[in-house]
């Protein structure tokens, strides 16, 4: 059941009732918001983790990237070491990201394409966007979604996709199906970095022929100027901005700017590729100059809108918020999976909050999920009473004011991994597999896998992240009973908490307590 959104009236409603007609009036009740979530961008390529004030909270070393503009946000914010992508795929990430519910719930458990109908954003569900919208915001999309699932829908060519790959990931949202977001201009996923394209507001295609990142940051800038009048300027906004790099391509200047790969192609690949859990000389190593290209040229599309607020005046009332939906390996642990793991470089990832002179810059270790994003900013914005009754996620927002706010801090981060379920005869997904199941603690990492057939155990991991903080040390479960059986007592807790396949099914219950069976 939908909650009311009072605060409508006790914020632009009370200006009208003072005859106030000051946008600007209006915008002191209510904060605007913009979350800007790079796909693919790993917590630890953030150069400001290196440097005074930063690197004594983290135990690991940061990537030789320059990110000038994130070090200055970063000393203007509170910042997470310990934000964590729990199911660290695009579309299940962006699924939590904008319901506050887990996979299983938000309809979203696998990467979103045209051969899996079970995966897509529930039309039912409140969004972040419908709360907003709900509550007085003029709401707007920039980039990626990847929460879709594909459709013949092409607006140009009705009754055909809009690409031509098989299956078809690519998609185009139409108006029902955008959550409260009044402004559009999007896409569903396309990863040709220099040769975007996007869907506006009335379903017109674009295609700028612009490095991504540098023509959304264009875009948004373009919205907050009102060019156009594309928005309501008595309103306060809400903003979403997903850049697609640093995801792959990252294999040549087609997939970044040649000022930003310039800083990185004549360094040696061991020393771009610094952690030692990563082999310089895997076949993936060279990506490395391409991804850090791509982590500089984000680094400089974000300031673009840092100084648009500024100019417009529009920085000391705006929350604004650095993310991404998951990591990134490159080369470590041997693996050539960007992600879809527990491991750090896929599940750790960005996640700093600035609100001048509301939240009080530091850095916190709070083990953020990614449900527990939609209900904070709500919290963040002043719409706490608003969060919907479905949503899984917790509201650490007293956090973020107030350090010592009397709210429990999560104890860890559960980990998510499904697989393609049963096809039917037209190869459609019809299922999904849970093939993995996993918790993260402050400190411990452990992770369990199952067999299809019979839900066996195959294959764990475990690992101690205070003293193997690159997880290089895979402990046997035999040997580690106590923590094993502590790690699946908090992980059998929030699988039952959030009604997860393996709570349901009690997978492995001779190893995870479920409670009463």
């Amino acid at each position: 059941m939908r909650k009311q959104y009072p605060i409508l009236l006790g914020g632009l409603g009370l200006f009208a009732l003072q005859g106030c007609k000051s946008p600007q009036a209006e915008q002191v009740q209510q904060p605007n918001v913009i979350y800007v979530f790079p796909d693919q961008y790993r917590n630890q390529a953030m150069e400001f983790w290196g440097q005074e004030g930063f690197r004594e909270k983290v135990n690991f070393r940061n990537d030789p990237v320059h990110t000038p503009r994130l070090n200055e946000f970063a000393r203007e914010s509170m910042v997470l070491s310990s934000a964590m992508s729990n199911c660290p795929l695009s579309s299940p990430h962006r699924g939590s990201l904008l319901t506050g519910m887990y996979p299983n719930k938000s309809g979203v458990p696998l990467n979103c394409n045209s051969s899996r109908p079970i995966s897509s954003l529930r039309e039912d569900a409140t969004c972040v966007s419908d709360v907003f919208s709900n509550a007085g915001y003029d709401c707007a999309y920039f980039g990626k979604l990847h929460a879709d699932f594909p459709t013949p829908n092409d607006p140009e060519h009705p009754g055909k996709y809009v690409e031509d790959r098989v299956p078809a990931w690519d998609a185009y949202t139409p108006k029902e199906r955008r959550h409260g977001f009044n402004y559009w201009y999007s896409y569903g996923t396309f990863d040709e970095h220099k040769n975007p394209h996007y869907w506006d507001t009335d379903g017109k295609r674009h295609d700028p022929h612009e490095w991504s990142p540098l023509h959304e940051s264009g875009m948004v800038v373009s919205y907050l100027k009102n060019e156009g009048n594309v928005r309501d300027p008595k309103k306060p906004f809400f903003i979403m901005v997903g850049m697609n790099p640093p995801h792959s391509p990252y294999r040549s200047q087609d997939d970044c700017m040649e000022q930003d790969f310039n800083l990185y192609k004549n360094q040696p690949l061991d020393s771009l590729l610094i952690r030692p859990n990563a082999d310089p000389k895997m076949e993936k190593a060279e990506s490395a100059r391409y991804y850090f290209a791509s982590v500089t040229g984000v680094d400089r599309a974000f300031g673009q809108i840092l100084d648009a607020l500024k100019e417009l005046g529009l920085d000391k009332n705006t929350i604004v918020v650095f993310a991404s939906d998951h990591g990134e390996t490159m080369c470590s642990q041997r693996t050539d999976d960007p992600k879809n793991s527990p491991y750090s470089e896929a599940m750790n990832i960005p996640f700093l909050v600035r609100f001048p002179e509301k939240i009080k810059p530091r850095v916190d270790d709070l083990i953020l999920s990614s449900p527990d994003i939609m209900p904070t900013l709500l919290g963040l914005a002043g719409l706490s009473d608003s969060i919907p009754a479905e949503v899984q996620g917790r509201n650490y927002a007293p956090l973020f004011f107030d350090e010592k706010a009397d709210i429990v801090r999560p104890s860890g981060a559960l980990y998510i991994q499904n697989l393609d379920g049963e096809k039917d005869a037209d190869g459609k997904v019809r299922s999904y597999f849970p093939s993995s199941r996993g918790f993260k603690t402050a400190h411990y990492t452990l992770a369990f896998y199952i067999d299809r057939e019979n839900h066996k155990l195959v294959k764990s991991l475990l690992f101690d992240d205070k003293k193997d903080p690159y997880q290089m040390n895979n402990l046997p479960l035999e040997e580690n009973q106590e923590i094993v059986k502590e790690l699946c007592t908090k992980m059998g807790k929030v699988l039952e908490e959030i009604d997860d396949p393996w709570y349901k099914e009690r997978i492995l219950s001779d190893m995870i307590p479920y409670g009463e069976q």
